[in-house]
């Protein structure tokens, strides 16, 4: 029996001031009771409209019957048929836009919260696991190897697609932790790095083979892999080359890419006081942006101790790309938005440190190709005192990949080109994820990583 509440159970949060103050998870999650009667909700529709709108394929009302009989674990199961992170994607997918908004419950009332639900069957599945009987992968090998270049969530859903086929999978990451843009790019508060090397620990619990500090390009080439006796090689580096701002003072120190920022943050444990990771400590800052990697940045430069954060944004809140539930947060948190404000110059003091940023005040005009309407100066401008600035402007793939691979074909983003969007220019060279669509969602990626590792498959059996 559906349950007829037209609103989702709220998600229980911490305080926000005390929250503003710390790097503990926001969100705490569903209890077994509020789960239930969310799934409840479900009306577990003949045509499965949600299922559509998931970039993975989750078998949603399956998955969400099984939590309202109170069988946790088999809901987890289902999960994890067709998605190999259910408790990030729980966290960080953006599931209004996706499987959310099919929803049929969201034509009078709100949809079900069918991401609460999935971060609710992971987290159950991993506070439980030591009390169920261990998964016994026990898949029979094939002898054909695989490289997956990159253990971001391309990286990770490839390889996990792949072992369960037989593949002999060996993943291949630059740093010196796995997990990509999943630890070194989404805050602590967001996305706990416990919960990402749980879900990588039990990759590696079927075959798969995590290599560190090999940044592909200097320690090995592609064409040395293929030399190795691989068969085919997985390309999931993602996008980690920062754009900025070209503009005058950009070079200021206090300037910092939001990329550094968040990595010095959050993989180099910065907001860790036991670690001596040098960050510059800012009483005003301003990130400009309007993403979801904007508002991490914001929030975690007033974790560390900033008077005032400001958003520096130059369109409305309307045509932000950031998640609604970021945005929310951000300003419960006191993160001041400055918005239709771009800036156009850095004043630095005689020390060389930012000090002031001088901004054009916008206005909205016509629609541009996206349909979002295209910012235009005023003729008025502000000046906002600072002392550090985030850029968050957009990032694009590292050369080094496209700089030692002949034969790989890139545009003129340095983005890999593919006729399918995972079979590259080069022969036995498959790709996926941020370094062929530039920088995009975690579930994204995640389906590219699926779909690529189908191609591979075929790719293999055809040779």
């Amino acid at each position: 029996m559906a349950n007829m509440q037209m609103n989702k159970t709220p998600m229980p949060e911490a305080d926000p001031i005390e929250r503003s103050r710390c790097f503990e998870e926001v969100a705490k999650g569903y209890t077994e009771e509020q789960a239930i009667n969310e799934a409840k909700r479900c009306l577990n529709c003949k045509n499965r409209p949600c299922v559509s709108g998931c970039p993975v394929g989750v078998r949603i009302p399956e998955f969400i019957a099984k939590v309202a009989e109170g069988d946790f674990e088999g809901a987890y199961a289902v999960i994890k048929q067709t998605n190999s992170l259910p408790a990030v994607c729980g966290r960080v997918c953006p599931q209004e836009s996706q499987c959310e908004s099919k929803c049929v419950r969201g034509v009078k009332g709100e949809s079900v919260a069918i991401g609460r639900l999935e971060r609710f069957c992971a987290d159950w599945h991993m506070a439980h696991a030591k009390d169920l009987p261990q998964t016994s992968y026990g898949i029979p090998k094939n002898d054909k190897k695989i490289a997956v270049i990159g253990s971001g969530p391309s990286g990770l859903s490839c390889a996990e697609s792949l072992a369960r086929r037989g593949y002999e999978v060996t993943v291949f990451e630059a740093f010196h932790t796995a997990g990509g843009v999943l630890v070194y790019g989404i805050p602590q508060f967001r996305l706990p790095k416990e919960i990402v090397k749980a879900e990588i620990d039990e990759l590696k619990k079927m075959g798969v083979e995590v290599l560190l500090d090999m940044v592909m390009g200097r320690v090995i080439t592609i064409d040395e892999l293929f030399e190795q006796g691989y068969d085919a090689v997985f390309v999931g580096t993602g996008a980690g080359l920062p754009r900025f701002l070209g503009i005058p003072g950009e070079n200021s120190c206090g300037v910092y890419s939001a990329n550094e920022f968040l990595t010095r943050v959050n993989l180099m444990k910065a907001y860790k006081e036991e670690y001596d990771t040098p960050i510059y400590q800012a009483r005003s800052v301003a990130v400009v942006g309007g993403g979801n990697v904007a508002m991490d940045a914001a929030r975690c430069a007033k974790r560390l101790g900033a008077e005032q954060v400001m958003i520096v944004y130059r369109r409305g809140e309307s045509e932000m790309p950031a998640r609604l539930e970021e945005i929310h947060h951000a300003k419960e948190e006191g993160i001041i938005f400055k918005l239709l404000t771009n800036p156009c110059e850095i004043i630095a003091d005689e020390r060389g440190f930012a000090k002031q940023m001088v901004c054009d005040v916008m206005v909205l005009g016509e629609p541009d190709a996206s349909g979002r309407r295209s910012p235009e100066p005023s003729g008025e401008k502000i000046t906002l005192d600072v002392d550090s600035v985030i850029v968050a402007v957009g990032t694009s793939p590292n050369p080094l990949i496209r700089m030692t691979t002949p034969g790989l074909e890139t545009d003129r983003r340095g983005c890999i080109v593919t006729e399918d969007g995972v079979t590259s220019s080069r022969p036995g060279v498959f790709a996926g994820g941020d370094a062929v669509t530039g920088a995009a969602t975690v579930i994204l990626a995640m389906g590219a990583g699926k779909r690529a590792a189908d191609a591979i498959d075929a790719y293999i059996q055809n040779k």
